[in-house]
């Protein structure tokens, strides 16, 4: 069954507690926490979503899978570190340095937490293919990073089925996570591509029954 990952992009800040609630009920499988930080995509959102985040890991255990839209990636990942998260991803189009790259792989895994590299929509599978044996999981974005409620590129169906013949053909186990314009409709084809994690913010947080969506979405 494949596994949903809530963003709080979309969510109203007033009412945090209780989306958090409501989500947790609704038994979504992590809490989707996208960082920006107004470089690498014009908005920024470091301090909601480092708020959000201390939140959640107070009064929840579900797990936080943190998204980083950034340029100074192990400065921002440092402050996430101290809170434990499932996973971590990074954007492979912010770090060109190689050794910079397995680096960061390694700090993350010595403090116990999974590996993801995320790739933007015009950016090639090839680029990623080589840290494929040492990671837990890539993002595909389905739609350029930066905004909620974008449609889902439709070329990127093929770059999510490219990835999991790959793997599987190399018998490697990772996690395929998918992001952007995710709903009912769209999940479905993400998931028949080969995607098996979905990132969904707006169709999520902003129907009036999150526990039927998620049942819906999940199957």
């Amino acid at each position: 069954m494949v596994e949903v990952s809530a963003s709080l992009l979309s969510m109203e800040k007033e009412n945090a507690i209780n989306t958090f609630y409501n989500l947790e009920t609704a038994k979504i499988d992590y809490f989707h926490i996208d960082v920006m930080d107004g470089k690498f995509v014009k908005r920024n959102t470091m301090e909601d979503m480092q708020e959000y985040a201390l939140t959640i890991s107070h009064i929840s255990n579900i797990g936080l899978d943190v998204h980083l839209m950034v340029e100074n990636v192990e400065e921002v990942m440092d402050d996430y570190i101290m809170l434990e998260p499932h996973i971590i991803t990074f954007h492979i189009e912010a770090i060109t340095d190689k050794q910079r790259i397995m680096d960061i792989i390694h700090e993350l895994k010595e403090n116990n937490i999974k590996v993801g590299i995320a790739l933007n929509p015009d950016t090639l599978l090839e680029t990623v293919k080589e840290y494929l044996p040492y990671i837990h999981m890539v993002l595909v974005m389905t739609a350029m990073p930066g905004a909620g409620g974008q449609g889902l590129i439709p070329e990127t169906l093929d770059k999510i089925r490219e990835l999991k013949q790959y793997v599987t053909a190399n018998h490697i186990d990772i996690d395929i996570e998918v992001d952007c314009g995710i709903n009912e409709s769209t999940a479905k084809d993400v998931v028949e591509a080969g995607a098996n994690i979905i990132a969904v913010g707006s169709h999520l947080t902003n129907s009036e029954n999150y526990a039927e969506t998620v049942r819906r979405l999940k199957n």
